[in-house]
């Protein structure tokens, strides 16, 4: 039978009574593999991981607790050997280091006031309106196909109100998963810009990381001022990093080009 420990993780969080290894504070074990703390938050950006609570962080460490499960098991089974997933393991792991050569690149580029609003100055027409604020209700979900999986029984006749209690995971659920009204400039612009999409009680998929959310738009409202370029910092930013990031890869391209000479083509 598969061994496994997990450390409560109210001890990690004060420190206290923790496995400590080389590698740092040890969360988990699975057969001789040990997880470690420090693994766990690379996964996470340092604002995502400080906004998580003890409920989810434990969660979380128990999901990879049981893909570390899994991964073994398939390893017993002899899928490792399997040339096809051999690909697969080797174009994710090429996939995961570019991305993250790209996030670094952008992460460098400096967005300056004068940019935000030469870009506002020149797409005037298309923020100049009324400023709209959306009251939103959210499920929060592990991964994108129990994401997909809730809007597809919604789709068949599913409440929001069934489907928050039941598969949201997060502490929203205790308040019917309403988030309250979102607007341009607030934390959650995300679910803001999605919902410019959707009209009223429609669904919408968002991913913010690390969560999946499948939210709902129970009700728009217009606000009487004109929204001004405060309103839109945060979506230009955003517009001005993605007109970029094509750029970004083109010239990271180029770069390592001229520094590689050994690229054929059969």
């Amino acid at each position: 039978m598969k061994r496994f420990v997990l450390i409560p993780l109210i001890l990690i969080l004060l420190f206290a009574c923790t496995k400590k290894e080389e590698k740092g504070i040890a969360l988990a074990q699975v057969d001789k593999e040990i997880l470690y703390l420090d693994d766990f938050k690379s996964t996470f950006s340092v604002e995502d991981w400080e906004n998580l609570s003890p409920e989810i962080r434990k969660k979380y460490i128990e999901d990879w607790v049981n893909l570390t499960l899994l991964a073994h098991y398939a390893d017993k089974q002899g899928l490792n050997k399997d040339q096809a997933v051999k690909q697969k393991i080797n174009y994710a792991s090429k996939k995961v280091k570019a991305n993250a050569l790209i996030a670094k690149r952008l992460s460098e580029i400096e967005v300056s006031e004068d940019q935000l609003f030469n870009y506002f100055r020149l797409h005037q027409a298309e923020f100049q309106k009324n400023a709209v604020e959306y009251n939103i209700r959210r499920i929060a979900l592990m991964d994108k196909i129990s994401a997909e999986n809730v809007l597809q029984q919604l789709s068949q006749g599913m409440s929001f109100t069934e489907a928050v209690q039941r598969y949201s995971t997060e502490e929203l659920k205790n308040r019917g998963g309403f988030m309250g009204m979102v607007s341009a400039t607030g934390t959650d612009s995300l679910f803001w810009l999605k919902a410019r999409e959707l009209k009223e009680n429609e669904y919408g998929l968002v991913y913010k990381e690390p969560m999946w959310y499948v939210f709902q738009v129970v009700e728009s409202k217009i606000t009487p001022q004109e929204a001004n370029f405060e309103d839109y910092r945060a979506e230009i930013k955003r517009k001005v990093l993605l007109e970029k990031q094509d750029q970004v890869y083109q010239e990271l391209i180029k770069e390592i080009k001229s520094q590689t000479s050994e690229i054929y083509y059969y």
